[in-house]
């Protein structure tokens, strides 16, 4: 086929897609299969990959994260972002209408209520049609670039139907689906990691990471609300702000309406029930009231931190009480002890809850939880039960403190705890909960990808003394798999296929799936790449390994111990003798960025930077961060409410940095880098 028969199969695929895009996340109407859409991508992926003269920003291909970045650039919006000022009673409602009605002379008002999501507020610039940049809101005139991070979400158009010429500033929130939101707690509690508190959490969070491909697999969404500069398309109202938005494709949130009148308003806002909430695929914390009339919102103009035009009508958060029956204890993949408190079933925001996480022994004692307490219960962000507190009152007289026991409740062997951690740990690494929780996680779809090898087959092939250790999922039998019940021949070797599938997945995915505490997924990465085979892993010193970007000291012990057990060491040979492929294509580090050789400890609260981003932005530049000063430390990073390690600094004579100090010292470091690079070069 021509060059030219190809460009036209390009446009039409490019055409098809986004059409397909927009009837999916902005009409809420798929139009085909999700095996189709695949189809058609892997369609123009090859094509595009045949001509890649012909790849376009635009194109739907080019929503896959990027490499990593060293950090986000600040960005000034060229109008600013106001926040709005809230109100969380039917009173405060009517004193904003009536100032409202009084800036503006008028005896009724109409509004368009749209709903207030629980996510990230967002700019977004186009340029003649394209997307071009999108930044955080930050402060409302300064935010953070986190375009590669946008062009990930589905949701966010990369071209505006139609033809528009000009810049235009989208105003919008990225969100998490409940459902997303939820696939990466379970995530993220499978791979040892603590679980995000609430949606907005885990968006804000998956937004601002430095990698835009970890946002990419956060399966983020988005919702349009406002125009910067509505006046260039002749739009008279917020409704008709709105109504361009979707036409343009760009979702917008359904649950919009216009209402005469604030009392409508009122009676509109009770009815936001928290069942009625709970039944969204995303969430709210309340609802957004504005003066719909463009030209009124201009006359009643804004303060110094919010628009006169508008209000933010919060919910109340909604608790119940109910009685703790038991607290029972379960074993992780890890061997961590973990609390769950059963409760009497109550239903909270339009749910029936019958547990709740205690978390670990430090938890528990902070709120004082006994088996018999009668407790306030809320969901957490609308998602996750929460202890809020113990009506004490309430309790019996023969009451007694909760406490983990000392021994595993699975094998009996001894529990400990480490010194500076919060989880009590079971001993014995043979224990079976322990070694069932390590097989889902090996099997999950983020470690080795087993299909068919969900929790279900696992406690049967346990049950039935199939396996014992990892390794036996790797001689399990067909004729043994299908006579069991509820197999049969087919299962047994979609399972058995699965299974030899996983051999070919890489060490990345194999160290992942080993579950080595503090070994996420994208250290394993890192490991894998730097070192190429596990065995190179396993010979590395613990200073090899501290050197590597984003490598800290318990990475790094953690490790050491975990190679040090014999048991895994025979785990690790089972495993290469059954063929699992332990190796993956080395990518070497450079050794001269700008920061290797220097050690950093961040300490107090920075202004606008939290700790693990200022400590990935001096990694990122092959600086380390650790957590104690010494004679060794080059720069200690304080912020607001400096402690012991600023004085223990000051004493050592260790240079202090402050944010601004830091940010100036990494960019001269980056220039003066790329100074040498040019003038190797010239």
């Amino acid at each position: 086929m021509a060059k030219s028969d190809d460009q036209k199969r390009i446009t039409e695929l490019r055409e098809l897609l986004n059409d397909f895009s927009y009837s999916y996340y902005v009409l809420d109407a798929p139009t085909i299969e999700d095996s189709q859409y695949d189809q058609l991508y892997r369609e123009l992926q090859s094509l595009e990959e045949k001509y890649p003269d012909l790849i376009t920003d635009d194109s739907p291909t080019q929503r896959v994260g990027g490499e990593p970045l060293d950090g986000f650039e600040k960005f000034t919006h060229p109008h600013p972002l106001y926040s709005l000022a809230n109100g969380m009673s039917v009173e405060e409602l009517r004193q904003f209408d009536k100032r409202v009605r009084g800036g503006l002379d008028q005896e009724k008002i109409e509004y368009v209520v749209e709903m207030k999501f629980d996510g990230l507020a967002m700019n977004l610039i186009y340029q003649d049609g394209k997307f071009h940049q999108g930044a955080t809101r930050g402060d409302g005139q300064v935010g953070e670039d986190v375009t590669m991070n946008l062009r990930t979400i589905q949701a966010i158009p990369l071209k505006i139907k139609g033809n528009v010429s000009g810049i235009r500033e989208i105003r919008g929130e990225v969100y998490m689906p409940k459902k997303s939101f939820n696939e990466l707690n379970k995530q993220r509690d499978e791979n040892g990691e603590p679980p995000f508190a609430n949606p907005r959490n885990a968006a804000a969070g998956s937004i601002r990471q430095l990698d835009s491909r970890i946002t990419a697999e956060r399966k983020l969404s988005f919702f349009s609300y406002g125009l910067a500069e509505p006046e260039i398309d002749n739009i008279t109202t917020q409704k008709g702000v709105l109504d361009q938005l979707r036409q343009w494709g760009f979702p917008i949130c359904p649950e919009v309406q216009v209402f005469s009148g604030i009392e409508e308003v009122i009676s509109y806002c009770e009815s936001w029930t928290p069942e009625r909430r709970s039944a969204l695929n995303y969430e709210i914390d309340g609802l957004v009231i504005k003066v719909n009339s463009l030209e009124d919102q201009r006359l009643l103009g804004t303060t110094a931190k919010d628009p006169r035009w508008a209000m933010a009508f919060k919910f109340p958060a909604v608790e119940e009480i109910t009685q703790i029956l038991d607290i029972e204890v379960s074993v992780g993949r890890t061997g961590v002890l973990a609390p769950t408190a059963i409760l009497q079933p109550v239903r909270v925001a339009g749910s029936m809850i019958g547990r709740a996480s205690l978390h670990n022994q430090d938890y528990i004692d902070e709120k004082d939880i006994r088996i018999g307490d009668w407790i306030k219960l809320r969901k957490a962000g609308d998602v996750i039960p929460e202890v809020v507190s113990v009506i004490v009152e309430k309790r019996s007289s023969d009451s007694i403190p909760f406490h983990l026991p000392d021994h595993c409740p699975v094998c009996d062997s001894p529990a400990f705890r480490l010194e500076g951690e919060v989880a009590i740990r079971c001993s014995n690494p043979d224990c079976p909960a322990v070694l069932r929780e390590k097989i889902i996680h090996y099997a999950s779809r983020t470690a080795m990808d087993i299909e068919g090898l969900g929790p279900a087959i696992i406690d049967l092939l346990l049950r039935e003394k199939l396996i014992f250790t990892l390794p036996d999922l790797y001689h399990l039998q067909g004729q043994e798999l299908a006579a069991l019940e509820r197999m049969g021949e087919k299962s047994a070797a979609n399972l058995l296929e699965g299974i030899e599938k996983s051999k070919s997945k890489g060490l990345s995915k194999a160290l992942f799936g080993l579950g080595i505490r503090h070994v996420g997924e994208k250290v394993a990465g890192i490991l894998a790449r730097h070192y190429g085979s596990l065995a190179a892993i396993q010979s590395a010193t613990a200073e090899d390994i501290l050197a590597l970007p984003e490598i800290g000291p318990k990475i790094a012990e953690s490790l050491a111990e975990w190679f040090r057990n014999p048991l895994n060491q025979e785990l690790v040979q089972k495993l290469e003798a059954a063929g699992v492929d332990l190796t993956e294509v080395q990518t070497i580090i450079p050794e001269n960025l700008p920061l290797s050789g220097k050690t950093f400890v961040l300490t107090g609260t920075l202004p606008t930077l939290k700790r693990d981003e200022a400590a990935r932005m001096i990694e990122a530049q092959g600086g380390k961060v650790t957590g104690s000063v010494s004679k060794k430390t080059n720069y200690v990073v304080a912020g607001d409410e400096a402690g012991s390690k600023l004085t223990k600094a000051q004493e050592l004579g260790v240079e202090i940095l402050s944010e601004s100090a830091l940010l100036e010292l990494l960019n001269q470091k980056t220039n003066g880098l790329y100074r040498e690079i040019l003038q190797t070069i010239e």
